[in-house]
């Protein structure tokens, strides 16, 4: 056992080895290797005579989470050991395609006579594992993503009863024990009702965490977003990076951040295994928010989607399924089909015709222009000023736990009828597109000449569920709402093709006539008919007018 460093000879090999040592093997220590550190990989070669091909693994830093030193509790072995902890992405077994697998490297160092000298030794190639693998940072959509900080707290929030009620078994069988192998310190928190989590973060001290993660579906990120925004420090309190973690039947946003790394589709288990990669990376990008607006209801903030009609209809109705998973939403689909329905209302929106000036990323020094032949901006004087409480509703609704569910959110108003001349102090950031719901939209808006829907989507991120992805070319901070909806007329068999091409986010190749696809930066919804389900990320709302303007980049999401 020799541990010795070599120096890299710069004009031979582009990717020098910079450590160099011949350990034995944690699991055997029969088998001799020899382990090479480059600045992009760990190599290790079996010293044995079988072909070099057979025994040589080359694992990128890329995949590394984390590396440890450490020395057995047995006072008579001196010597000291170190291991690496990898997540490459590995063919399946069984299916076809890749995934994120766990790949553990272990090695003896008893080279020295001196305990503390070995282990001196195995700290060296720990931290010089650790310190190469934070260097692979890399450039996503032309943008550095900012790094968590080193060590980071997180707060880990989970909801037990969330998809099949086995998201404190999967936190146990996976995500605490890849946390540690990055050497991340958690807090866990197990929610214990609905609004649990949002009462949380408007009370909670931030000061005490790097990070707040939610492992759960949906709306237990949409309760934590929404509880942020609510505080007097909402400013400060809503750049607290966020991390998502699939632990529900719907897990629209952790598949959204699957793909935005580049990764091929999975579900389930493999997904979380990613998505827990991607976290212990800790880099953060910015996310945009939606502010949505109802008639008598504290305004709200949306991370994933605005749904009326069908989608909205099989989100709400499959709950009934929910012991199958995300194959609720399967069958959901599948029940409303048989059964298809028409929905009436007026729907108006502002083209994404606009642009920032170069100062876009200051959201405190933002200016519109437009770019639409013809078209004008609104008077500033007739948008709702950005703290004018004469714009602002002020009936508030009480919000009831019904069930654990996280897509349960029920409502009920306390007063019958709105008062526009109350005065309620309102957080989070003002809307500059937007007038209030009793007056007319802005010149500017389109209004579409339909009158009889099937449904109305409104995405922000790529996937509606894991296996949904409903708008591809959707980024985290684009400034978009991706608006389609779907007109009457359409056939069951139609809209059924529909949605099967939204697996693979194929929808818009179909050439339906029905669908209708733009993208917007602010939009309004008036249905006509009497009953219907309006949901904002899953989440149930009030049944009535509705509009939505996007914040871009207003908060911080941890997508490795």
């Amino acid at each position: 056992m020799d541990p010795r460093r070599t120096e890299p000879d710069r004009h031979i090999d582009t990717n020098p080895v910079t450590l160099y040592g011949e350990f034995t093997s944690t699991g055997n220590r029969k088998v001799r290797c020899a382990v090479s550190l480059t600045d992009k990989d760990l190599i290790v070669q079996r010293l044995s005579s079988a072909p070099v091909g057979r025994n040589k693994v080359v694992l990128s830093l890329r995949d590394c989470v984390g590396s440890r030193a450490y020395r057995e509790d047995d006072n008579a072995d001196q010597a000291a050991y170190f291991t690496a902890y990898f997540y490459p992405l590995k063919r399946r077994w069984v299916s076809s395609g890749v995934s994120r697998q766990r790949v553990e490297q272990g090695f003896r160092l008893a080279a020295l006579q001196d305990p503390r000298a070995n282990l001196e030794e195995a700290e060296k190639w720990a931290r010089a594992v650790r310190e190469r693998s934070a260097r692979q940072r890399y450039l996503r959509d032309g943008v550095l993503m900012s790094e968590l900080s080193c060590p980071c707290r997180m707060m880990l929030l989970v909801n037990p009863q969330s998809g099949k009620g086995q998201a404190l078994t999967l936190y146990n069988n996976h995500i605490q024990r890849m946390l540690n192998e990055a050497g991340v310190p958690h807090t866990l928190v197990i929610t214990e009702r609905q609004n649990h989590a949002r009462e949380l973060m408007r009370e909670a001290d931030l000061s005490q965490w790097d990070a707040i993660v939610i492992m759960s579906g949906d709306g237990l990120l949409f309760e934590v977003i929404n509880g942020l925004l609510e505080r007097s420090d909402w400013e400060e309190a809503i750049r607290t990076p966020l991390g998502i973690l699939p632990g529900g039947s719907g897990n629209a946003l952790a598949a959204s951040v699957h793909h935005y790394s580049g990764a091929s589709p999975v579900s389930s288990e493999e997904l979380l295994i990613s998505c827990g990669f991607l976290l212990c990376k800790g880099l953060v990008s910015h996310m945009d928010l939606v502010s949505i607006h109802l008639s008598s209801s504290p305004r709200l903030f949306s991370f994933l989607s605005l749904a009326w009609g069908f989608v909205a209809d099989v989100d709400i109705e499959s709950e009934k399924y929910r012991h199958v998973g995300a194959a609720r939403f399967t069958v959901g689909t599948l029940v409303r089909l048989a059964s298809l329905r028409v929905y009436k209302g007026r729907l108006a929106y502002l083209p994404a015709t606009l642009v920032y000036n170069n100062q876009e990323h200051s959201r405190n020094n933002k200016t519109l222009h437009y770019n639409n032949q013809g078209s004008t901006p609104c008077p500033a004087s007739i948008l709702c000023p950005s703290r004018d409480s004469s714009c602002q509703t002020a009936v508030q609704n009480t919000f009831h736990n019904f069930c654990h569910s996280n897509n349960s959110l029920k409502v009920r108003r306390t007063e019958s009828v709105p008062s526009r001349t109350a005065t309620k102090a309102q957080s989070g950031p003002p809307d500059s597109l937007l007038l209030p719901l009793d007056q007319p939209v802005p010149r500017d808006w389109v209004v579409v000449q339909e009158e009889d829907f099937v449904l109305m989507l409104a995405m922000y991120q790529s996937h509606l569920a894991e296996d949904l992805l409903a708008a591809p070319d959707s980024t985290l901070d684009d400034g978009l709402i991706h608006l389609f909806y779907v007109k009457a007329g359409i056939s069951r068999a139609a809209l059924l093709r529909l949605f099967l091409a939204m697996e693979k986010g194929a929808h818009m190749a179909t050439n339906c006539q029905h669908l209708v696809h733009m993208k917007v930066r602010a939009l309004r919804l008036e249905p006509f008919s009497p009953k219907g389900i309006i949901t904002v990320d899953g989440e149930v709302v009030e049944y009535g007018p509705v509009q939505a303007e996007v914040h871009r980049g207003l908060a911080r999401l941890i997508t490795g």
